[in-house]
């Protein structure tokens, strides 16, 4: 299923290095695009050095073992090795962005490379409108016509474009969430670097690639260069094994993580996921897992590319790409090792990612509000965990319950795909039962906040008397929760690691 690097991706490489070769004094015919504006002393201070070429640190002769993220950055360096704390220029294979950050992005662009000025590569530059998109606010859809006159103008092949707000389903290009449409439209992998200007691009990881968010500026070099200049994380490798529990999701393994080293514990370092566990999970759950390591401050996720990841973009996508692996004898920074097998759906209190706590020990919280959806837990796997709670419980819900597809995938597969034990039932006809919302239109929904006409967001201050007079609606006693926030309950503490849970201290240098 592996394949070289293709021919295009060399001449693409080869572009962006005499892009920066204008850099130093040099004849004007290695300058590129009229339109960009002349500074060469802005230029040169960013130009990487001269150096002969090299070959890819995968198919080459290496210096020392390394691990999966510094491969990938080293062959899109051109080094033949690289370790932990070296600062690299690489060679950007997609840049996403939204219409959040975009016309912010955009702005740095053509502020710096001049008004005229084209895009490194239009076929890397993948846009896609998705947090502020069904709303009446004229700044949010300002944003997202700034983003199509850029495409227009720059003539970008991945533009995600809406026009008709009224039916998302009127607009064909129109997928959702960035982070997931990134992987279920083919710009997601193995081997490759893809930046993004959302904190959760890590979600890429999944396929064995380095993926990590930056912010507009870096996003704006990125649009006239191709290149990013990128510290090399040390790696913390996290080995799950064991079979898991059918009560369990990727969700409740990943808040058991980051309980366990904190928000603060991967601080710039790459978690990598590996296991007997790990490759069970299938494509979703994988992105799960490496969506929140932000979540403990991670600069990138990895999970090893195998037959699943290779299934799984078949069809979509046509460019060569070519996985690396960790070396046998590659340094880490440190091991995390799990039995999966003894875990328990645990759940993140207010008001912190680690202040996770066993499901079963919130049995007596009542909840005012449930939210289904977002990058995390918007995918179709996550809709069919919830179809599978309300069909086993048989009971209306007992407070407002709003369900956001991620993409226009999901929300199709949530009317089409029959639950496993439903007798054909479909997730939409099993939450109508249940007294759910509709499914809404795809899109980051109140994740994020948003204008005020945001749907499932909660602009004032909100008291639902409870069954028994209190305050809150649903309890949680005997209902699998897996993962989300639930509260508030005035506490704030981080368990202590578990008996099932070993961690095996830092190696010496």
């Amino acid at each position: 299923m592996a394949a070289s690097v293709s021919a295009a991706a060399k001449a693409s490489a080869a572009f962006a290095h005499k892009e920066l070769a204008a850099a130093a004094p040099a004849p004007a015919q290695h300058r590129a695009g009229s339109g960009r504006r002349s500074n060469p002393c802005r230029v040169r201070a960013v130009a990487s050095p001269a150096r002969a070429p090299r070959a890819p640190a995968s198919t080459g002769s290496v210096k020392s073992a390394m691990t999966m993220t510094e491969k990938i950055l080293a062959r899109a360096s051109e080094r033949a090795g690289l370790e932990p704390g070296e600062n690299v220029w690489v060679d950007v294979d997609v840049l996403m962005t939204h219409d959040v950050c975009g016309p912010g992005t955009i702005g740095i662009f053509k502020k710096e490379f001049g008004e005229d000025a084209k895009v490194w590569d239009r076929e890397k530059v993948v846009i896609i409108p998705d947090h502020y998109i069904f709303t009446s606010d004229e700044r949010a859809n300002r944003n997202v016509d700034i983003l199509r006159d850029f495409c227009m103008e720059q003539n970008i092949n991945y533009f995600y474009d809406i026009k008709d707000l009224s039916n998302f389903k009127a607009n064909p290009d129109y997928k959702g969430v960035c982070h997931v449409a990134l992987a279920q439209e083919g710009h997601c992998r193995p081997g490759e670097v893809l930046l993004g200007t959302d904190s959760h691009t890590c979600n890429a990881g999944a396929f064995g690639q380095f993926a990590t968010g930056i912010g507009n500026t870096d996003a704006g070099f990125v649009l006239g260069t191709g290149k990013a200049l990128l510290k090399v994380p040390p790696t913390i490798r996290f080995v799950l094994d064991g079979e898991m529990p059918p009560y369990l999701l990727a969700k409740d393994l990943i808040l058991q993580i980051i309980g366990e080293i904190s928000v603060s514990g991967a601080t710039y370092k790459s978690m990598e996921f590996v296991g007997s566990t790990v490759e069970s999970l299938n494509m979703e759950e994988r992105m799960t897992l490496c969506n929140m390591v932000i979540e403990a401050g991670g600069k990138n996720g990895v999970v090893p590319a195998d037959e699943t990841t290779f299934k799984y973009l078949e069809g979509k996508t046509s460019v060569d790409y070519e996985p690396v692996y960790s070396d046998a004898q590659a340094r880490f920074f440190s091991d995390y090792r799990f039995d999966v097998s003894k875990l328990e759906p645990v759940v993140a209190k207010p008001h912190s990612p680690d202040n996770r706590v066993l499901a079963r020990e919130c049995k007596d919280v009542k909840i005012d509000r449930v939210y289904i959806g977002s990058c995390t837990g918007g995918k179709t796997e996550d809709f069919l965990a919830a179809a599978k709670v309300f069909l086993a419980s048989g009971k209306k819900v007992k407070v407002p319950t709003f369900l956001v597809p991620a993409t226009q995938k999901v929300w199709m597969d949530l009317y089409s795909l029959p639950v496993p034990g439903s007798g054909g039932k479909t997730c939409s006809q099993i939450f109508e039962e249940a007294g759910c919302d509709t499914p809404a239109s795809p899109s980051c929904g109140a994740c994020l906040g948003g204008p005020r006409d945001t749907y499932a967001r909660m602009n004032e201050p909100m008291e639902l008397p409870g069954q028994d007079g209190t305050q809150g609606g649903a309890d949680l006693s005997g209902i699998p929760v897996h993962g989300g926030c639930l509260g508030p309950d005035g506490l704030r503490h981080r368990p202590q690691g578990l008996p099932h849970v070993t961690t095996l201290k830092p190696q010496s240098s």
